[in-house]
């Protein structure tokens, strides 16, 4: 049996999330702070429906989907009101894991070759709300695409019974146990709907319902007991926490099996305090959690060593990292690519909101868009001609001066390196 998902799903019409495809109640003002409870709370995918039927408002929905992709560590499924190729492209580019086409629509069957053929059949799923479409189409889709969201309570049994593409089922059933029903067939990977998109939906106890039910969710599975973990004199478990993206040492604790156990179920790092005697989520009070990214023992199986995504500050002093505090040997972090990168989008970004007189930066940001793209475009061009000198030296300094300014266009546009990298890792 594969894992499973449990997917709440926001559709957004006219900038707000409603219940329903035909119950337009509006459940939330801010769309963006409820995806950002969906994934706080255990969710493992998030699917997003625009519901708009203006350019308008569809591109208000875009954008809220870009807001979404910026606050959550979870995937992102996304979809309505497509209606040509440049609407795929606008929701994979707000940062959409998959765009999903509502083949119950003549114009999605029609670019459904075009856009899998341009995008990769990976990024592209459909929505199918009857089983004729399914029948009909069965080919096209399973040539064109990655996964199939099924709108309607269907026959699963007749559904799965011609299609080996994974699926997830999208109900407005609030009973549990179709909920368990679903799940718990084959080729379903996940399901959405009314009963999972609860605001005040536990994912974390869901999910263990459903493992005692014997299916397989997805969530964090150690391979090791802790009774398997050597402990120190204490008997606690020492942590080192590293930065998942740059590396960066960020603090040192202690996990009991409780807090073990906890950081393995919830996915947030969960500690014991030797002073206060208790356990302790980093961030509760803070909001500076660190998300789990992996967590590996060393080979005496005594030290754990967590790659974490953190939020704000690691150290309790409000520096980044705890160990900021040079004694002897040089900073060779500060070669960092990928620090390198952050440290000169920060100082820009705050250029930006707090200028400076004589700051070159502040004078692009004041001249406009314009004149930032000609910047951009004068330095591409100075990438060429050095190119095509012997010296390798010349090319180093263009190269230098082109991200530069392609980190003030970025700050213009509100667009991050984070947003950058994890394209390219989507790629």
């Amino acid at each position: 049996m594969s894992y499973k998902r449990l997917t709440p799903c926001i559709l957004i019409d006219k900038g707000k999330a409603v219940k329903w495809f035909d119950d337009r109640v509006v459940i939330s003002e801010d769309v963006v702070t409820l995806a950002k409870q969906y994934c706080d709370r255990g969710a493992d995918e998030l699917i997003v429906f625009d519901l708009s039927t203006s350019d308008e408002d569809h591109e208000e929905a875009i954008e809220l989907m870009r807001k979404i992709n910026r606050v959550i560590r979870i995937p992102m499924v996304a979809g309505g009101n497509i209606r040509r190729q440049e609407d795929v492209k606008k929701i994979l580019y707000a940062g959409a894991k998959r765009a999903i086409l509502n083949f119950s629509k003549a114009i999605s069957q029609e670019i459904l070759e075009e856009v899998s053929l341009r995008f990769g059949k990976e990024r592209i799923g459909v929505s199918l709300n009857d089983f004729d479409g399914l029948f009909k189409r069965q080919h096209q889709i399973a040539e064109y695409t990655s996964e199939v969201i099924f709108m309607h309570r269907l026959d699963l049994n007749s559904v799965l019974s011609i299609t080996d593409i994974p699926c997830v089922v999208m109900t407005d059933t609030m009973e549990q146990s179709e909920i368990l029903k679903i799940l718990k067939s084959s080729n379903v990977k996940g399901v959405s709907g009314l009963l999972v998109s609860q605001l005040d939906m536990n994912f974390n106890k869901f999910k263990q319902i459903c493992a005692d039910e014997g299916i397989k969710m997805t969530s964090f599975e150690s391979l090791l007991e802790f009774s398997e973990l050597k402990l120190n004199s204490d008997g606690l478990l020492p942590v080192i926490v590293q930065d998942y993206e740059t590396n960066e040492v960020l603090m040192m604790a202690y996990m009991n099996e409780e807090a073990f156990n906890h950081t393995v179920k919830s996915g947030k790092m969960t500690y014991y305090s030797r002073s206060r005697k208790e356990q302790w989520v980093k961030g509760q009070t803070s909001g500076h959690f660190q998300y789990v990214k992996s967590l590996t023992v060393d080979c005496d199986r005594d030290t754990l060593l967590a790659k974490v995504e953190q939020i704000g500050a690691a150290c309790h002093t409000g520096n980044r990292t705890c160990f900021f505090q040079p004694i002897v040997g040089n900073d060779y972090d500060s070669k960092n690519p990928l620090q390198i990168f952050e440290t000169v989008y920060h100082t820009i970004t705050d250029r930006k909101q707090h200028p400076k007189e004589g700051s070159y930066t502040n004078y692009l940001f004041d001249k406009g868009i314009d004149k930032i793209l000609k910047k951009v475009g004068e330095e591409a061009t100075e990438i060429v001609i050095a190119a095509k000198n012997p010296s390798p030296e010349e090319i180093k300094y263009e190269i230098a001066d082109f991200l530069y300014h392609a980190m003030v266009l970025m700050v213009e546009k509100g667009v991050s390196w984070e947003d950058i990298t994890k394209e390219l890792a989507d790629r």
